[in-house]
């Protein structure tokens, strides 16, 4: 396993569409662990193939207090939701920002296991909110896209200012 590079906003290949992944092999799962070590390191709770680069639809996810309960998705799309929830996020590839986004209280996503079989989950709660924010990143957007433009402006200088001063 290795540790992958995460892209910070607001690197243009954060925008770039996920492709959907044709087939599960060996490679898709070694990305998928890679994936996870690169996650638990960080420290994070959610992690999509684009915020390492990888254009494919492949999301790990592990909410739990002790690390041990981690769920890949392959192709996720979530098929229902409701309820309305307020929350605070952050992301991994916008280092050192939280804000609330509104997102589904509940949601059902299909998806592949790494073993390419069909699966259903029905999520509430942070895991649901983790599930929205990682398709998200697998379409394009990035949590930051859903405040608004003063909000957008100000992040992008803070970050500029901190890329200078560690540069």
């Amino acid at each position: 396993m290795a540790l992958l590079p995460i892209l910070r906003f607001p690197d243009p290949r954060l925008k770039k569409l996920a492709a959907p992944v044709i087939k599960i092999d060996n490679g898709i799962r070694r990305l998928a662990a890679d994936m996870a070590e690169t996650m638990y390191e960080a420290p994070g709770i959610g992690l999509a193939a684009t915020q390492v680069d990888v254009h494919k639809r492949v999301v790990v996810v592990d909410i739990s207090e002790e690390k041990n309960d981690l769920r890949v998705f392959i192709n996720p799309e979530l098929s229902n939701s409701a309820g309305c929830s307020i929350g605070e996020e952050g992301c991994l590839s916008v280092p050192g920002v939280y804000d609330k986004v509104e997102r589904a209280e509940r949601v059902t996503v299909r998806y592949l296991d790494l073993d390419g079989k069909p699966q259903v989950l029905e999520a509430e709660g942070l895991l649901a909110v983790c599930i929205q924010h990682e398709i998200d990143h697998l379409n394009g957007t990035v949590f930051v896209d859903h405040l608004s433009q003063l909000k957008q402006t100000r992040i992008r200088s803070k970050l500029a200012k901190q890329a200078r001063v560690t540069a």
